[in-house]
Formats: structure tokens, sequence, C-alpha cells
């Protein structure tokens, strides 16, 4: 007679806090919670996308916040995603799409620059708002791939909060201002006023030192968070044994 080695049930802690009612709650609810974050990350992606007019200054952080709430909301969507069965449709289905349309419409949107740069001033607006729509959809691709190829729900949801905060430090400003030696005033500026996402914070323009610690600040933060434990939280929470293969974690 041959028995089958079952893994336990996931078993509640005798004692747990707050935190670990709320993880409990998420999980019993996880085949589609992720749905809770992509219907807002879709529908602010719409509405900063296809509604509102391209704009490339921010004015203040309530209006950074609402340009990065898309972004926000479907990093955990993507972390909850089911683990399917069609992964492999499904990753093709996004390159289709990135070949489809994104880099159709990014070839676009720069002959459309160049035929009306000389007498629109904001004609650059919609190239730099659509530059960003690609790099929010190259961080989630990658995600999603690396959900569908077996990463737990924790380990996804850390990478994607550490990328936010690797996208939005800096670091492709202080390039820019590194490398482009083609400046009206004949030399680099001393000063970073482009970067208004950082003047919002900072209260003006940014010299070039205060873009190296701002973007250090964000390397920091992002390091932090991928270390920490947030997959054994969620193990101790339900009351289950950590794993090492991926494929025998329950969520």
């Amino acid at each position: 007679m041959t028995t089958t080695e079952r893994t336990p049930r996931p078993t509640p802690r005798a004692t747990s806090g707050p935190r670990d009612a709320v993880i409990r709650a998420l999980h019993r609810q996880r085949r589609w919670l992720w749905l809770v974050f992509a219907v807002p990350a879709a529908v602010l992606a719409l509405l900063i996308m296809v509604v509102l007019p391209p704009d490339q200054t921010l004015d203040n952080v309530g209006e950074w916040l609402f340009k990065v709430s898309p972004f926000l909301c479907a990093v955990p969507a993507v972390a909850l995603f089911p683990r399917v069965k069609a992964a492999p449709a499904l990753i093709a289905l996004a390159v289709i799409a990135y070949m489809s349309y994104i880099d159709t419409e990014m070839v676009l949107r720069i002959q459309e620059f160049g035929r009306t740069v000389d007498t629109d001033p904001g004609a650059f607006e919609p190239v730099y708002q659509f530059e960003l729509f690609i790099v929010t959809f190259i961080v989630l691709f990658a995600l999603l791939a690396y959900r569908l190829g077996g990463a737990r729900t924790a380990t996804v949801l850390k990478t994607g909060i550490a990328s936010i905060l690797l996208v939005i430090a800096g670091v492709n400003d202080l390039t820019f201002w590194a490398l482009n030696e083609v400046w009206s005033a004949g030399s680099r500026p001393d000063e970073l006023a482009w970067a208004s996402h950082i003047v919002v914070f900072v209260g003006g323009p940014p010299s070039v030192a205060t873009a190296v610690v701002f973007m250090l600040v964000h390397v920091a933060l992002a390091a932090a968070v991928l270390l920490l434990p947030l997959g054994r939280w969620v193990d101790s929470a339900l009351g289950v044994a950590p794993r090492h293969r991926p494929q025998d974690r329950p969520h």
C-alpha cells in the first residue's frame, strides 16, 4: 500500500497581529484580487494617455502621484496575476502588442515632432509622454514574464516596487546631462531644470549634486525593498513552512 504525500493546508498561527490578518484576508481572495488593481490601472492609463493632453512638466507632488498612479496599480496587478498554462501565449501577445502598436506609435510621434517642431512649442510633449509609457510597459512586461515563469507574488511585488523607485530616481536625467553635448549655451548647465519630478520634491531646479543625491536615495530605497523578508512574512501569516521551489508555493 502506498501513500501520497500532501502539502498541509496553511494554518494561521495561534497568535497573530493585524498584519497577519490582512495577509490571510488577501490570500483568500487571491484568484481575483489582481483585477482590483488592474481595472484602475487601465482606467488611469487611458485617462492620462488618451483623454488628457500630454504634459511634460509636473507642477506639484499631487500631479506627480497622479501621473505615476497607473504604474503603482499595475505592479500589484501583475504580482497577483495567476500563473496559467497559457503563459507562453500571453508573453507572445505582449510582444505582438509592442511591435504592432507601441513601436509604430513611437515612430509616428517622432515624425510628427519633426514636422511641427518649428511651429509648435509643445511638439515634443507627445513624444515624451509616450516614451514614459514605453518605459512602464517594458518594466511590466519583465515583471509579467517573471510572474508567469514561477515567481511568487511577494517576490514580484518587491521587484516591481524597487523598479518604480529606480524609474523615478532620475538616472536618465543624469545620463542626459552627462552625454548630451549639444547645448544651446555651449556648455552643460549647472541645473537639471527639465527634471520636474525632482523639482516638485526639492522646491526648484536641482543642481547636479542634488540630482545625484536624489538618485542615490532612491537606489538605497530600492535595495531596502528588495531585502524585505516579505515572503517570510506571508509564510508566517499563513502558517506555511518556507519553501525553496517556486512550484511548491501555494501563493
